[in-house]
Order: structure tokens, then sequence, then C-alpha cells
């Protein structure tokens, strides 16, 4: 079959355009509120099961849509709890997923592309390359796959995009996906309980203050002069600290909340107190908070954990300046699945070609 004969995906639809397809058809639009209660709610993937559906439809539904779903290639537990998901896609592609078992808020790590551009010096991801975006219904299919595996449609959990990718590298995708999380007739997600992270692509950040569906913002900063972050995160030789910090304070936020500011600790290169102090002094003003991430050494890796000492006087000088600050708790390092751990090799392609593009 080709490509242009595959049925349409009925999970790449948010709620307006399946009432429009199905008006188009000569059906009811009311019924994609009845579709996606079935597709989100409950986790059907068989139009059959939708039972509130009359037998026509259910058959047009059948013969016009399908409803694609990674499949669970792998599942790997940690000693902590934490799981990772190796999911495979419609074409091949595969990605990870991570399921955070925190208490009282589980969270699960979503990704927003296959590999990532961004070529990170820290994170495994990076060292993939970009390889493709992933589409809107493949963002959501993580979240359906592992709410059906963890038997969780019943329970609230958070969303962190943090998994594999940069989110406003995939900016329509991404967005579109939120709206369908956010839809009341399907999972119903407040946008509070949702993280976006990002390395700070201006554009699309800028863009992201104006929509109506506003996720809790991170910035995976890392370093706080352009000298220090250009080795650590190239993009910001484009995009730097201080224009990054502009957009931050410009940003639309509501009344008690705040910009995460993500730092990843690394031995000697950015955990010292006067790197904390320069911190400090580049967040004056801005509405935050300071999660630091030690290291999660893997192989290839060119950078150490700092000592618990060390992440301790770190910790303490952001507080002594009025800063709200959290030391990240690693889960899941023992199957690669904590922050920057994330990677399939079979996918991997040349990172550093791909952000030359950008640049």
């Amino acid at each position: 079959m080709s490509s242009q004969a595959l049925p349409e995906d009925l999970v790449e639809l948010e709620r307006p355009a399946l009432e429009a397809a199905l008006e188009a058809r000569g059906h009811r639009g009311f019924h994609a509120r009845q579709i996606f209660g079935w597709v989100y709610r409950i986790g059907v993937t068989d139009v059959s099961s939708m039972t509130d559906l009359s037998r026509e439809l259910r058959a047009l539904l059948a013969a016009e849509f399908a409803i694609r779903t990674p499949a669970i290639v792998q599942r790997d537990k940690s000693v902590d709890g934490t799981e990772k998901f190796l999911l495979k896609l419609v074409d091949g592609r595969t990605v990870e997923s991570v399921f955070i078992p925190d208490t009282p808020s589980m969270t699960f790590c979503i990704s927003t592309q296959v590999g990532c551009a961004m070529a990170c010096a820290f994170c495994l991801t990076g060292r993939m390359g970009l390889v493709r975006n992933l589409t809107a219904g493949e963002i959501v299919g993580q979240v359906r796959v592992l709410a059906d595996a963890l038997h969780m449609r019943d329970v609230h959990f958070n969303i962190v995009l943090m998994g594999m990718g940069e989110p406003l590298h995939n900016y329509d995708a991404t967005m579109k996906a939120l709206r369908i999380l956010a839809d009341e007739h399907g999972f119903n997600m407040s946008p509070r309980r949702i993280t976006l992270s990002t390395v700070g692509i201006l554009p699309a950040l800028e863009k992201l203050a104006r929509e109506p569906i506003m996720p809790n913002l991170a910035i995976s900063l890392h370093a706080p002069t352009d000298a220090q972050r250009g080795d650590l995160v190239p993009l910001n030789r484009k995009y730097g600290v201080n224009d990054i910090i502009a957009v931050c304070k410009r940003f639309p936020l509501k009344r008690r909340h705040r910009i995460t500011f993500e730092y990843v600790l690394l031995a000697g290169v950015n955990d010292r107190p006067e790197d904390a102090r320069r911190l400090a002094k580049l967040l004056a003003g801005v509405k935050s908070k300071v999660n630091l991430i030690p290291l999660n050494a893997a192989p290839g890796i060119p950078f150490e954990r700092p000592s618990d000492d060390a992440i301790d006087r770190f910790a303490r000088v952001l507080a002594d300046h009025d800063l709200v600050v959290s030391v990240r708790k690693s889960r899941g390092r023992d199957i690669r699945a904590a922050c920057g751990q994330l990677i399939v090799e079979s996918e991997r392609k040349s990172a550093a070609q791909q952000l030359a593009v950008m640049m």
C-alpha cells in the first residue's frame, strides 16, 4: 500500500478538525467528543469498541481512519521504580519515554523528536543527531501507551517534555499535541501539569509567549556566561544568555508562577561558587527558580559529577542570594533513563551537521 493510500490517522486530529471531517462525510460533528472520550479517556484503539456510535459511523471510521499507536519494544525498570520504555513508531523508528513514580505526582517524560540537533556537550541524545520530528499523534501516543501500560487512565499525572528532542525545534507538532492533551473531552490535562523544557530557540520562545495554552516553562541554561554556555550548548552562539534572559523577563506568567532554569552541574566546569554568584546576578529580576541537576554520567560524555559538597555549596550561594533552588534527585540512572541519558544507538545521525544549518 502506498503512503498516499494509508488511512488518515485519527489521533493526528484535534477535535475541531475531527468534527469537520465527520461533517464532511455526512455525520454529526458532536460525535468527535465521543470518539475523543473513547481514545483518550478509555484507551480504545479499535473503533468497533465504540459502542455508543452507530454501526454506520463505526464502519466509516474503520474504513477511512486508523488509530496508530507506538508499540512497546522494551521496558526496563530501575531499582528506584523509574521505568524506561523503548517505543517503535509506524515507520520503524524508535524513541524513549520514561515514567518517574514520584509521589504524590507521577510524571511521564515524553520525547518530541527522534534524536536531537542541539548537540549539548553533556547529553547522550545530542550524540544521535536529529533523525526526524515526531508528529503530534506520536507525541500524544507516548502518553497513551504509558497510561495504558501503567494502568493510569484514571490517575492524575504530570508530563514533562524533557525526553529526546528539543520541543521548540518541533514547534507546530508540540503545540498541537498540547492542545490535544488539554482537550476537555480527552485527557483534559491542565497546562499547569505540563512542563516544556527548551535550550532557548528565541523566535519560538517568543511565539510560545502568545499561545492560549501555556505550559510551565523550563530553560536549559547550564551556565551563566556566553563563554561557558557556548561550549556546552552550541546554539548559544546564535541565541546568547542575555538575549534569553531578556525574553524570559517579558514572558507572561500567571501569579505565583516562575520560570525554571535547569542547570546541569559539571565538576570543575560550572560548579564553582563564582559560577553560582554569576548565575544569581544573571537571574536578578526574573521570576525564577533554579533546578540543579548533578551530571548523570554516561559513556562518551567527557565530564564528571561534582562532589556532594560542591553541589551543596553551589545551592547555598544561590539561596543566599534569595533564589528559589532545588537539587534534582536523579531517577533511573541504572537503566540510563535519567536526564541526558536517553539515546537509541541505531538512530544516530550527525548532530554537528544539522546544528550548522540552524546557526
